[in-house]
Formats: C-alpha cells, structure tokens, sequence
C-alpha cells in the first residue's frame, strides 16, 4: 500500500474532508482507530481536528505505526480558527512543532483547514472548556484579541460550518507530486 489516508474526527467535519479527499484520490481511507490498516505505506496523509493544540488521534496512530523514517506525512489540521490569518498558522505549527516526533517532522508537509462547531453536539468536557475559553476571551479588552479570539465570540453557542471542499486542491496536488505544503520550521 503506497500511500493512505487517516483521519481523527470527534465531530465529524475533518472526517468529511478525510473522505472527500479519498474520493478525489480513489486513495482508502480508515479513521485514526484503524491505524493499523496503514501499516507499510510509504506515505500517510493524516487529517485531524485540532483541540487544546493536538490533533485528534494522531499521536494515537502514529504509535500504531511501525517507525519508518522514509515514510512521507502529510498532516491536514481542520480547526475552526481561518487558516488563513499568519498567527493562527504559527500557532498551531508551534503545537504540532511540541507533539510530533522529530522522524515524523522531518518528513511532513503541513495543510491547515477549515472546519466548523455545533455547541449542541459538545460532550460535556467540550463544552465545559468552551464556556471558560469564551468567558476569558469575552473579558479581554478589543484591542488584546486576536483573530481567533474574535471569531470564537461571534460563532460562541452557535452552528457553523466552514467547510469548503475545494480547499482540498493543494493537498491532491501534492499527492499527485505537483505541489507541496508546508515545511515545518525544526
């Protein structure tokens, strides 16, 4: 098997990219619980969401994987931050910089989208923990909030969905080796 993707969803929106994506690339595709299922590929393509700073099952699977130093990662993050403002990037870059194995970083590529949140459908924890980074982040002066902070405020207690499919296109160009994410700085 050359190449497979995996994917570690809670919610259910990074497992709709994960399984857009192996459609696009006639690629299988398994949930993160099934790691085992990508054991040999030469390159695993992992899409997760992120929270608290990790990606969802990621470091589960990669420790079901058998350590393979020529093994190419491209690792998709789906959060609800805009992957397009530079301090959310270099926020969650820092996380995975902290998570991930230095084998694991050396050969990974990295692809951030967007993702969406149903306050209805939170576990308790999650729910919990989104009411206190709400209460903080609502008590920060205007001009201390970031980005993510002011669009956690506006979606807080909401459904949306930023989900966009054709933000795919990058990552099949890197499977099909006419693009390529970003390196991470080590």
């Amino acid at each position: 098997m050359s190449t497979v993707i995996l994917y570690g969803s809670r919610y259910g929106t990074s497992r709709r990219y994960a399984q857009a994506l192996a459609e696009r690339t006639g690629l299988p595709c398994y949930p993160a619980a099934q790691a085992d299922r990508a054991e040999g590929c030469a390159e695993l393509v992992y899409v997760g969401g992120l929270y608290a700073g990790g990606v969802c099952g990621l470091g589960r699977a990669l420790r079901a994987l058998a350590p393979d130093p020529a093994r190419r990662y491209l690792i998709v993050t789906v959060g609800l931050a805009d992957p397009h403002d530079a301090e959310n990037i270099r926020n969650i870059r820092t996380a995975l910089q902290a998570r991930l194995p230095r084998p694991v970083l050396d050969n990974a590529r990295l692809f951030h989208l967007r993702g969406g949140i149903d306050y209805s459908r939170l576990n308790f924890a999650h729910r919990t923990m989104m009411r206190l980074l709400y209460a903080a982040a609502k008590n920060q002066p205007p001009e201390q909030q970031n980005a993510e902070t002011r669009a956690m405020i506006e979606t807080y207690g909401k459904a949306v969905d930023f989900v966009d499919l054709a933000t795919l296109a990058p990552i099949v160009q890197a499977l099909a080796g006419q693009g390529d994410g970003e390196k991470p700085q080590v």
